[in-house]
C-alpha cells in the first residue's frame, strides 16, 4: 500500500510541476512586457535629465527605440 501512495504522490507532483507550452508563452509574454516599462522608464528619466539639451536627448532615443523593438 505504500508504494501505491509514494507512486501516486510522485505521479500528481509529475503533473503539477509540468508547465503547459501556454504557461511559458505567458511567462515569456510577461518578460518582454517588463523589459518594455523598464526602457520606457528609463528614457522618461534620461529625458528629464536632458532637459533641453538635444544631443542628450537624441542619446535617449535609444531606450525608446529598445522598447519599441521589442512589440
Amino acid at each position: 500500500m505504500k508504494y501505491v501512495h509514494v507512486f501516486l504522490f510522485l505521479l500528481i507532483g509529475g503533473i503539477v510541476a509540468c508547465a503547459t507550452p501556454q504557461d511559458k508563452a505567458y511567462e515569456a509574454q510577461e518578460k518582454v512586457y517588463k523589459e518594455r516599462l523598464r526602457l520606457v522608464e528609463e528614457y522618461k528619466k534620461c529625458m528629464a535629465n536632458a532637459g533641453q539639451d538635444k544631443q542628450k536627448a537624441e542619446a535617449c532615443d535609444q531606450y525608446l527605440k529598445a522598447a519599441e523593438a521589442l512589440k
